[in-house]
């Protein structure tokens, strides 16, 4: 099964998306992209992941029309700019969904509280990614 990620930077909601469905399946093909890609991942989104277990630090941030092409099974926006903007594929793709997150980047006040959004968020996207692939590994039994 082939998934993927859009955010608008591609540097911390569709990374820890990206690192949360792969932990739980390894035999997933994941991709994360951004429409505006910022080039770099964001340090406390890799920090608070790897609080957890799970190294997104080889991660690269990549423009999403490296995949258009591609034939998808799932494509997932995170956040609200990236599902605003995203492009139509030219390759397949089943089904497209929206899974919005705030951005923890854009959190202002002490370095604690920044801390303190960016676990907030990446616990969010591991459950409601948790939830995703136990409906899509559902639907898979069921055929």
């Amino acid at each position: 099964m082939k998934i993927l990620i859009i955010c608008t930077g591609n540097s911390c909601r569709s990374q820890m998306a990206h690192g949360f469905l792969q932990s739980f399946d390894q035999d997933l093909k994941v991709c994360s992209a951004g429409t505006e890609v910022s080039g770099k991942l964001n340090h406390i989104a890799v920090e608070v992941m790897k609080e957890i277990g799970i190294d997104i630090s080889q991660h690269s941030s990549d423009s999403v029309d490296m995949y258009l092409t591609e034939d998808w099974d799932y494509v997932i926006t995170v956040c609200g700019g990236a599902n605003e903007a995203c492009p139509a594929f030219p390759g397949k793709v089943k089904h497209r969904l929206h899974i919005g997150f705030d951005d923890p980047s854009h959190a202002v006040g002490t370095p604690e509280f920044i801390q303190s959004e960016f676990i907030r968020v990446r616990d969010e996207i591991k459950e409601k990614f948790r939830l995703f692939y136990k409906q899509i590994k559902e639907m898979q039994t069921d055929r």
